[in-house]
């Protein structure tokens, strides 16, 4: 009877953390994390910018880098002033909907992301081994074909995530290990069978993220021996123009993937390893993507260059 009471049908809300064993620290850290926050905002915003000012940018790999600003921009508008409130005001209780529709946007926008860094290998792969046919396969209407569908792939894939979470009973503790929701934590905390979701979760996991990291290492295998076949001069060439995705794909799936593992295979109970990695995971990539392209593509760092001389003159 006692166990039966302490398990709740009810949209009842969920307790977020802030970091263990830094709640002396967590004001000053909020300054750090706003301090974050708006460079990932100007520095995204800065590159949208440009490529939209700059007709001469108007091409596939810089139109799909745009996509990725966007989808960083919203990321971190998903999660970060939420942290900040939680390490500021402390403001640790959010509601059953909010912590649903935070989730979905986190997990649906990083769908997303991982698609257009798949679509951005693909325009180095073709511009790499196919030049001539370049033009041609990648269109205005192509590109804005490959980013709805960007689009749509992480909304449809996600969107049963909140769905299989709404229909658990949650035990009388609510209290989530992360600053955040996410699917993974949120399920822990049922009373109730969840394979379902762990299924599910795993089959998200195989067919998004593991099927476009293998798409885009075997892309990446196909670039390798079409330019071991270019002179010395234009395989560096071709090679440099990769730098920065390569960037954007380690900053992005490194943290995912351990995140993933860490959460399925390891004993965290009592441990601050994966409240780290999820930070990392969500945090880094928004605030580093444009250093990466701000400084490794040579276009955009010219661009950004004139801006700031123009601005201060």
């Amino acid at each position: 009877m006692s166990a039966s009471n302490n398990v709740s049908f009810s949209a009842s809300p969920f307790t977020l953390i802030g970091i263990p064993g830094l709640e002396a620290a967590h004001f000053w850290l909020a300054f750090l994390l706003f301090s974050l926050y708006l460079f990932a905002v100007l520095g995204n915003g800065t590159i949208i910018y440009i490529i939209k000012a700059e007709q001469s940018l108007h091409e596939p790999m810089y139109l799909f880098l745009c996509m990725l600003a966007a989808i960083d921009i919203l990321i971190s508008t998903s999660t970060m002033p939420r942290m900040m409130d939680l390490l500021w005001f402390n403001s640790t209780t959010i509601g059953f909907d909010a912590c649903l529709l935070q989730m979905f946007c986190i997990h649906s926008l990083s769908g997303m992301e991982s698609t257009v860094l798949l679509a951005m290998a693909f325009d180095r792969y073709v511009a790499i081994c196919c030049p001539l046919r370049h033009a041609a396969i990648l269109t205005s209407p192509s590109i804005a074909k490959i980013g709805l569908a960007a689009v749509i792939r992480g909304a449809t894939v996600m969107a049963p995530l909140p769905i299989f979470i709404k229909r658990l009973p949650f035990c009388s503790s609510r209290v989530l290990s992360h600053s955040y929701c996410l699917h993974q934590d949120v399920m822990k905390l049922a009373c109730a069978d969840i394979k379902v979701n762990i299924v599910y979760g795993l089959i998200v996991i195989i067919s998004v993220i593991g099927l476009d990291s293998l798409l885009i290492s075997l892309s990446y295998i196909f670039i390798l021996r079409a330019a071991l076949s270019l002179s010395q001069e234009a395989r560096l060439k071709a090679l440099g123009t990769c730098i920065s995705h390569v960037c954007a794909v380690f900053l992005f799936y490194v943290p995912f993937i351990g995140l993933s593992m860490v959460h399925r295979f390891g004993k965290i109970h009592g441990s601050n390893i994966h409240v780290v990695m999820a930070n990392v995971h969500l945090l880094v990539p928004p605030v580093l993507n444009p250093i990466v392209y701000g400084v490794k593509t040579k276009q955009i760092h010219q661009r950004i260059t004139r801006l700031f001389q123009r601005t201060t003159h």
